[in-house]
């Protein structure tokens, strides 16, 4: 059988005399300055909640939500606004979600009671869940070839580091300006970031010169995609586990089962739907959305428990946990870059050995959690197999996502993209759920390293799937 990647690539956008565009660099680096922003924003807030608590005299419930509101009105618009920048225009889309998130940032910053806070949140995460499907829409619009395996390596270094390194940024933000006005400044910190993404994107990223009409949008479509997305993150990011969550969540799986079958109609009728059932027969793509949202199941619910270990069984600050974690950040970073240049030629194998090297890692970590004392000394044992765990998510992530969108058409990027992300974010939520419950139900009776352990070990449950859906692409496409 041929391998798919050996097909040729479209041809990338150029100025006019068949050469690539030369903006193209510059124009990913404000896409991924706005990424890692909007990115950051889902962790950095962890280490300022009892700042939070003590300032606005917020309830728990209220912290809950500035947590896990964030993720859920993200995780809502990610395929609607991956779509609407396929149509009107990614530069528009992205303009539009930045300009969102900053003016959020500046009233989460400014907010005068706890409630004002989480609505900003809430505000927050539509903004970002805007920008994120227009990052990878202007990757395969303006890269190809081994070009966009660089880029896409650029972006997995992103989604890595920014998913690490937010407690540690947040961490030192509380240090330098102090608890009782540091966690404003964990979200005002975003306002000239946010400025400078746009003026730059107005230069740098390309426009749309034909926009599709409004009314082939799918409004309906995109209505029940997002009914169904809040009805499975709800139980998942909120604390309740009762019969109305489990009810609110067979009502999310029953909406994306009508949306299924809504899309359907729509081809059927000549129309324009929200996700294109044809974009999971495209080579690689279905393969690569299921192990990305495994994998974001597995390594994500990490650094969940090992904080709450850390912080809760060793004793850290929230600085000095996240200092714990950075040598996973590091290593991600490191390969991230390397994993872009191979999967051109080596393709799911990159991904496959990432995955092991990350289950052995993590393997390790949990010996040392078992076997050593929980002290200061901690952190020094730890960090080598984080490191190793950070170096094999560098070959998944970014090369995963590579070879997922490898084939997909450029006019059908943006939703491609919502929808890899959305998976992430849905396999996050599952994670941290799973691994949190059996974290919480080991360290009963204040024993954290078995709390920990257990968490770990469900960890490496889900990566050891994530792996096995790895494998049998690989051999799939070596048929």
């Amino acid at each position: 059988m041929t391998d798919p990647r050996a097909h040729a690539h479209p041809p990338a956008p150029s100025t006019g005399d068949g050469s690539p565009d030369p903006r193209r660099w510059k124009a990913l680096g404000v896409c991924l300055t706005a990424g890692f922003m909007t990115l950051l924003d889902v962790s950095i807030v962890n280490v300022a909640l009892p700042s939070i608590a003590d300032q606005l005299d917020a309830s728990e419930a209220a912290l809950q939500w500035v947590v896990s509101g964030y993720a859920l009105t993200f995780g809502l618009v990610l395929v609607a606004a991956g779509r609407l920048g396929d149509a009107r225009g990614r530069r528009t889309l992205f303009v539009v979600g930045v300009v969102l998130f900053t003016l959020a940032s500046l009233a989460a910053g400014l907010a005068p009671t706890a409630e004002w806070l989480v609505v900003a949140r809430l505000v927050q995460g539509v903004g970002g869940g805007i920008v994120n499907p227009q990052v990878s829409g202007v990757i395969q619009q303006m890269f190809t070839g081994a070009e966009r395996g660089r880029a896409f390596g650029r972006l997995g270094a992103t989604i890595g580091i920014s998913t690490a390194i937010g407690p540690v940024l947040g961490g030192v933000i509380l240090a330098v300006v102090g608890p009782e006005e540091g966690w404003r400044w964990v979200f005002l910190v975003n306002l000239p970031v946010g400025v400078l993404a746009v003026l730059l994107s107005l230069r740098y990223l390309p426009g749309r010169s034909d926009p599709e009409p409004v009314r082939d949008l799918d409004a309906v479509g995109a209505l029940l995609l997002g009914g169904g997305v809040v009805g499975v993150l709800w139980p998942l990011v909120g604390e309740g586990r009762g019969p109305v969550d489990l009810a609110v969540l067979v009502g999310g799986l029953v909406l994306l089962g009508v949306f299924a079958w809504w899309e359907r109609r729509v081809v059927a009728r000549g129309g324009t739907p929200m996700v294109r059932g044809s974009l999971f027969r495209v080579p690689g793509y279905a393969g690569g959305a299921l192990l990305g949202l495994v994998y974001f199941s597995g390594f994500t619910g990490v650094f969940f428990v090992l904080t709450l270990y850390l912080q809760g069984e060793v004793g850290y600050s929230p600085l000095a946990a996240g200092l714990t974690i950075t040598p996973f950040a590091l290593g991600s970073a490191v390969t991230s870059a390397v994993g872009g240049r191979l999967v051109s030629g080596r393709g799911r194998a990159v991904v496959v050995t990432g995955l092991a090297v990350v289950i052995a890692a993590l393997a390790l970590t949990d010996v040392l959690v078992r076997t050593t004392d929980a002290g200061p000394a901690t952190g020094w044992w730890l960090a080598v197999p984080l490191l190793l765990a950070g170096l094999g998510s560098g070959l998944v992530i970014s090369p995963n996502q590579t070879l997922a969108l490898e084939h997909v058409p450029v006019a059908q990027a943006g939703a491609a993209g919502g929808v890899l992300q959305t998976g992430q974010r849905l396999g996050s939520a599952v994670g941290i759920a799973v691994v949190g419950a059996l974290y919480f139900a080991g360290a009963d009776g204040g024993d954290g390293t078995g709390g920990v352990t257990h968490g770990l070990l469900a960890t490496l449950v889900l990566l050891a799937v994530a792996l096995g859906v790895g494998v049998v692409d690989l051999v799939r496409r070596r048929g």
